[in-house]
């Protein structure tokens, strides 16, 4: 029997320079850069670990927030 896709797909690994843990989350580059995250310049989609996500999370608050006002 066929085994699943999704199964088969390699680990990615967090794109934070210096960093090799496991990626749990995908953020555009763009948002990367603008949350001055240390990733390579030209990256469309940046993975990062869950660690790394909070960072980032936590470095886009007010941006997120002025954005969902508009909704």
């Amino acid at each position: 029997m066929a085994e699943a896709r999704h199964a088969t797909k390699a680990k990615k690994t967090c794109d934070i320079k210096g960093c090799g843990s496991e990626a749990e989350r995908s953020i555009s580059g763009k948002a990367a850069n603008n949350a001055d995250l240390k990733v390579d310049e030209g990256l469309k989609r940046v993975h990062l670990c869950k660690e790394h996500y909070r960072d980032y999370k936590k470095a886009s608050r007010k941006t997120r927030e002025i954005e969902n006002l508009g909704r």
